[in-house]
């Protein structure tokens, strides 16, 4: 709900309030956002004659009033605030001054769209539109809030025009600003590196600036652009916890800010650094969109918010909600050496353990024999497949499997026909040696015939067999950012640019093929972002399948993401990350709390893990909807040597507890699990052995038996009486 009165501006969701007003001189105020509270917070504000901090010309209020000292929507730079701003332009003259004063604002039913960007969806939502501009540059912005009441979600996006007469060019364009005048609080960041992705952590908000972001060209394995702000007391059940979202899956920055009078700043949005967008008189600029979300049921309230909206709101089509296939992905059983035959039987394997998609990994295509060519070349390799794909799409299928495929459009490969043709089509800096990455370089989809040629050998490829799922893949960081398409003084449009062509492409594949799975994946969890979640409803979480490291890895990745998102799979042991071996069953209870799969030649199971991978199959199956829509709880986390989860029916019929112990020590202590969020006065049965109450259950706890072994897991099924 959206109410405009006397200047302020308050969004109400079902649980909480977001507030801002414009004041007589058209600054827009950021006054409260919070759980839910009826008022005028304007009385919060206050004022001071503060030293070094400037004073806008002729106000009434003289010398109290500083842009430097209150909480702002949406702060420029060069008029007084000092703190990081969300905003920066380059103007003819050469001055970089921006003042942006309210004009005026629209409330609208529905959410707004972006062009070319994706967004959160909501047909029940509203939109209100903000208006502010520069009265001596003419630059304007338009600020977008949708508000999804429902969800408890509130998304920000911004639309910035050239007014003027003259270029004006944009260094800053951020996409969100959260001021809060307190300084208590401490931010959760989600940092770590390839194979080892989104591990939290937790600090203080310090004086001064801190900030993670990416100028990789993707979301990156080392920081993700979802960030967490939260009392310092608040816990996985109490305590106030503000969740932030950038839908963008390029070059980000997320800064925090603790202010000389201990204000705290949040501003998210695409990274400045190396980012410049020149606009023509007349011309528009559209920001990433924000989402964001408060709880005051502590962390897990805040995750819940999140992983219900994407569900709901962000992922599309057919398979955002219709039950996804068991698969076997064949990378870890052949690499690049593989027949059609030998895929083949490995399908024969798996159809009778239950599997339901066998995926064909890398290698099916041009001279595809190792990771140093083919790419860019999506033809079939008919040495390996006689036929091409048709072929062994049906042989497969008389199985009573799927098939899938797995490509990487973005890339192209120096020894491939697509770049002795057209060199120039990858990025690449004139007259400087190219820098290379797993022996490849970028394809610059910034330019539309590039995608268009690449597009087209996809779509016959994807048009000649039974083809039902695609793992989109990126395997390198972006380097040489220089565009053959741009001239010299735009070149810092072109990673902004390229981030759009491969939405471009995403949005065309979705389009036309409609009723293909899609997978996102960037060397694993290298571009795991609610902008590609917009497109393809998982993605696969990270390269690391040690079931050991990927409780930590689902951990973190789950304090912003649904279980429903991540790409999780029951792998060979050894590891081929870690060289760690752990129980077939603890490996797939991991697996479970993701989307579940295979990645391993079923063929070399021992008998008894060829009947253990049918009875994971099957229980994934009865647990389906429990396991990959049920409410989520972190009941430890992992780094206390202990990992338990739980997934909870929303009307708590049923629940699931899983649990993984950590190294096991000799004489150890007994450990107990408490399950979350039951019905207290309702019976449960556990496992079908024993029942009580959901309170009992809840506040006693359920006693682990001594297994020995490290990293041995367990289950919890706990089944309301009467349900």
């Amino acid at each position: 709900m959206i109410q405009v009165k006397d200047s302020l501006f308050t969004l109400h969701t079902a649980h909480t309030t977001y507030q801002f007003a414009a004041d007589g001189n058209g600054f827009l105020l950021h006054t409260y956002y919070g759980p839910r509270a009826e008022g005028d917070f304007r009385r919060l504000l206050r004022f001071a004659d503060r030293g070094f901090s400037p004073n806008p010309n002729a106000l009434a209020d003289g010398r109290v009033f500083s842009l430097d000292t209150l909480p702002q929507e949406y702060p420029a730079s060069g008029v007084g605030d000092f703190r990081v701003p969300v905003i920066e332009a380059r103007f003819a003259d050469g001055s970089a001054a921006v003042d942006l004063r309210f004009e005026r604002c629209e409330v609208r039913k529905g959410k707004y769209a972006l062009e070319g960007l994706p967004a959160f969806r909501g047909d029940d939502a509203e939109t209100l539109a903000v208006y502010l501009r520069d009265p001596c540059t003419g630059l304007s912005a338009e600020l977008l809030y949708g508000v999804l009441e429902d969800s408890d979600l509130i998304t920000r996006a911004v639309r910035i025009t050239n007014g003027g007469s003259a270029p004006v060019t944009l260094t800053n364009a951020g996409s969100l600003c959260l001021d809060f005048a307190r300084g208590d609080m401490d931010v959760i960041t989600f940092d770590g590196r390839h194979t080892m992705e989104r591990i939290p952590h937790r600090r203080a908000v310090a004086p001064g600036v801190q900030s993670v972001g990416s100028g990789r060209g993707i979301t990156s394995h080392q920081h993700n652009n979802f960030v967490v702000l939260c009392d310092h007391d608040a816990t996985e059940t109490s305590g106030v916890a503000y969740g932030a979202a950038l839908v963008y899956s390029g070059n980000f920055r997320a800064a925090v800010e603790r202010s000389q009078f201990d204000h705290i700043r949040l501003v998210s949005g695409i990274s400045p650094q190396g980012f410049s967008w020149t606009l023509a008189p007349g011309e528009t600029f559209t920001a990433p969109e924000a989402a964001m979300a408060c709880s005051n049921e502590g962390l897990g309230g805040m995750s819940r918010i999140f992983h219900a909206a994407i569900r709901s709101h962000l992922c599309r089509g057919e398979w955002a909600h219709k039950p996804r296939p068991v698969l076997l992905n064949t990378w870890e059983a052949f690499y690049f050496d593989f027949t059609a035959d030998e895929v083949v039987e490995a399908a024969k394997a798996a159809a009778d353990a239950g599997v339901e998609l066998l995926v064909l990994d890398d290698g099916w295509f041009g001279n595809r024999c190792d990771d140093r060519r083919g790419l860019g070349d999506w033809f079939v390799n008919e040495e390996k497949l006689p036929g091409g794909l048709a072929p062994l799409a049906k042989r497969i299928g008389d199985l009573g499997l799927a098939f899938g495929l797995w490509i990487e459009p973005e890339m192209v490969s120096e020894d491939s026909e697509l770049y002795r043709a057209h060199p120039d089509w990858a990025l690449r800096i004139p007259g400087r040696p190219a820098t290379m990455g797993r022996s490849q370089l970028v394809l610059d989809f910034s330019r539309p015939e590039v995608r268009d040629a690449v597009y087209a050998q996809l779509c016959k490829v994807l048009r000649s067999a039974d083809i039902r799922y695609v793992k989109w893949d990126m395997n390198r960081s972006l380097t040489d950012v220089w565009s053959a398409a741009l001239p010299a003084g735009r070149e810092g449009e072109a990673a902004h640019r390229w981030m759009l062509g491969v939405y471009d492409l995403l949005e065309r594949f979705t389009r036309d093929f409609p009723h293909i799975l899609l997978e996102g994946c960037c060397g694993g969890g290298g571009r795991f972002d609610c902008g590609i979640l917009y497109y393809s409803p998982q993605i696969w979480t990270s390269d690391n399948t040690d079931a050991a490291d990927r409780l930590l890895i689902q951990y973190g990745t789950s304090f912003g993401y649904p279980v429903s998102a991540m790409g999780a799979h029951v792998s060979a042991v050894p590891n081929e990350q870690t060289h760690r071996t752990l129980p077939f069953e603890t490996r797939g209870v991991v697996a479970m709390s993701g989307t579940f799969g295979y990645e391993l030649d079923p063929r070399k199971l021992t008998p008894e893990e060829r009947a253990d991978m049918r009875s994971q199959i099957a229980r994934f199956r009865e647990l389906y909807d429990l396991l990959q829509n049920g409410e989520y709880d972190r009941l430890t986390d992992p780094r206390s040597g202990l990992a338990a989860w739980q997934q909870t029916a929303p009307d708590k019929s049923e629940a699931l507890v899983n649990v993984v112990t950590g190294l096991t020590r000799s004489n150890d202590a007994f450990l107990t699990v408490y399950p979350r969020r039951l019905d207290a006065e309702a019976v449960y049965s556990v496992n079908g052995e024993w029942s009580d109450t959901g309170a009992a259950l809840m506040y006693g706890g359920i006693p682990l038996p001594q297994e020995k072994g490290d990293f041995r897991a367990m289950q919890f099924h706990l089944v309301r009486e009467g349900a």
